[in-house]
């Protein structure tokens, strides 16, 4: 099978540049799950990966899985016992559309918690090793996302989906480990509407089960989540915290379809067993964001107004302090004038990011406007 002449051309991309030590998504799963991972994508893997995968396995035996059982053994209770602080803030957006960026804000109010790199990193025993574990790993750990020029690192917040993912349960994010796999792997789980109501439940049990762990190192904190997968999820999500906050955040469909491409063809290339040939890449993304929008537009009924707020990635850019104050009045999120000094120095900490570039063709441009239309009206963006 031929590769796929690319949707999209690179013409400035920041990130760092691939080593081999580098840390991978999958190298905290216990063996279970990285199992689990493997059977997945029915053990396709490349035999150049073949040692990507020994590596996986052999942390698992060897640090992982070892890690979990001392953890279950000396926090096993405590965890069960814990309860959270408060409903947890959930930070929603397609990939690439600034949720990153938002959620960097929100987690400069100490009033808040988190999921660092390394709490995803490891979510079975992140709190038991993270005395011994971390340091050696943040050893190798680069100092800037692969995909842009987002700082990197172990205290850095991370999407929970890694979490969840590394715990065993099924995620769109396993495409990531198979790219070149045959047919889509849990894209149900984009909205766990298809699900029965049994695997549902378990989703949510497990990520509490992660949320009350993550509680039991921030106690009296309320937590702030960010994962666009979480964007098709809400009806689900309020079965179990009903009441749930949502920041959803939107950008023009002419940035996030490259950058989108781009994150998950690097991504693949960096993380996958398979070497990417980028076949069906277009239509996953195109897919992708008319499945999560489609439940999110059915979901975001179900919510009160005091639970959601929306606000445009160039609103958070061009002015970051107003749009957050925006929010907190809006979610009713306490004082904005006890943080609004911190915020303004993230703020002018952000002034000399450098974005990526990319360049597309005509056509493209055209498959957007189409595959996209209702987005681009839904957010009043112009074609």
């Amino acid at each position: 099978m031929s590769v796929k002449k690319p949707a999209v051309k690179t013409a400035e991309v920041g990130g760092y540049k691939d080593r081999f030590w580098y840390p991978r998504f999958w190298d905290g799963m216990t063996v279970r799950a990285a199992l689990k991972l493997l059977k997945s994508g029915n053990y396709r893997v490349s035999p150049l990966c073949w040692g990507m995968v020994g590596v996986v396995l052999g942390l698992g035996v060897i640090a992982n899985s070892p890690s979990a059982i001392l953890q279950r053994l000396f926090y096993g209770r405590k965890i069960k016992k814990t309860k959270l602080a408060a409903p947890p803030l959930f930070v929603i957006g397609h990939w690439r559309s600034g949720t990153t960026l938002l959620h960097e804000y929100l987690i400069n109010d100490e009033r808040f918690g988190f999921a660092d790199t390394y709490t995803c990193f490891a979510p079975e025993h992140f709190i038991f090793s993270r005395f011994y574990l971390r340091p050696i790993a943040a050893i190798v750990m680069p100092k800037k996302r692969p995909i842009d020029n987002m700082a990197a690192g172990f205290d850095r917040p991370q999407e929970d989906e890694f979490a969840l993912m590394s715990m065993g349960l099924p995620s769109p994010y396993r495409n990531m480990f198979f790219p070149n796999n045959p047919e889509r792997i849990d894209f149900d789980y984009l909205t766990l509407k298809n699900l029965s109501s049994e695997k549902r439940t378990d989703w949510l049990n497990r990520l509490d089960e992660f949320l009350r762990s993550l509680t039991v190192l921030m106690p009296d904190k309320r937590i702030v989540l960010k994962s666009p997968t979480h964007t098709g999820r809400i009806a689900a999500i309020l079965e179990k915290y009903p009441d749930a906050q949502f920041i959803h955040i939107h950008r023009n469909p002419y940035s996030i379809f490259p950058s989108t491409y781009n994150l998950w063809m690097r991504l693949s290339k960096d993380e996958g067993a398979q070497i990417p040939k980028g076949i069906g890449m277009e239509d996953y993304v195109f897919d992708s964001l008319n499945t999560m929008y489609d439940a999110f537009d059915e979901d975001i009924k179900l919510l009160r107004p005091e639970q959601f707020c929306e606000v445009s990635f160039k609103e958070l850019t061009s002015a970051p302090v107003d749009t957050l104050e925006r929010i907190y009045s809006t979610l009713q999120l306490g004082d904005f004038a006890q943080v609004k000094p911190v915020m303004e120095t993230f703020a002018a900490s952000q002034k000399e990011y450098k974005k990526n570039k990319f360049e597309m063709d005509e056509e493209v441009k055209r498959k957007i406007a189409g595959c996209w239309s209702r987005y681009f009206e839904r957010f009043g963006y112009e074609k």
